[in-house]
């Protein structure tokens, strides 16, 4: 089953509720349900990116990061540490009945969100962006997405393929 595709803006609430879009509401109602979940409540964990994005997993997915997360050592340092920053960066949220989400002031301040939020599905994930910041990091890192994807995807852009621009690569 596909994931979470597509890329939409919203504006936060004056309570800092952020309105999950329907599309992937509805994929989230498909996969609740095909888990056979007593409970119609959805959690979610946010969790502050490094690039200046939030990141929100859906509890099956935070369960697998979990796993690696819980088989570090306490006892070796960088680990340890590792383990502190992750969980410093995470925090669960409920979607209430209308399909929103509050999220906490710290996480807003991280990503620099006080009104509009860019929502990208990034199949197991959505990323959290401000417009200004995503705007930012495009126009940062534009020039580099042919190098990239030819690094990760065979094939990507060659010979003949279109970039990204519209234009033969």
């Amino acid at each position: 089953m596909a994931g979470f595709i597509g890329k939409e803006q919203h504006a936060i609430d004056e309570k800092g509720r952020l309105m999950i879009p329907a599309r992937f509401r509805k994929r989230l109602a498909s996969v609740q349900d095909g888990r056979n979940r007593d409970s119609k409540q959805v959690l979610f964990y946010v969790m502050k990116a490094i690039d200046g994005s939030l990141e929100l997993y859906e509890p099956h997915v935070w369960e697998e990061k979990e796993q690696s997360l819980s088989a570090l050592s306490d006892f070796n340092p960088d680990e340890r540490m590792l383990k502190t920053l992750m969980y410093e960066s995470l925090e669960g949220v409920e979607m209430d009945r209308q399909g929103r989400i509050a999220l906490p002031r710290e996480f807003m301040l991280h990503a620099g969100i006080t009104k509009d939020v860019i929502i990208i599905g990034a199949n197991v994930k959505m990323i959290l962006w401000s417009p200004e910041s995503l705007k930012a990091v495009l126009r940062e890192n534009g020039s580099r997405i042919q190098a990239l994807a030819s690094q990760y995807f065979k094939g990507a852009y060659g010979q003949g393929s279109v970039s990204p621009s519209g234009d033969g690569a």
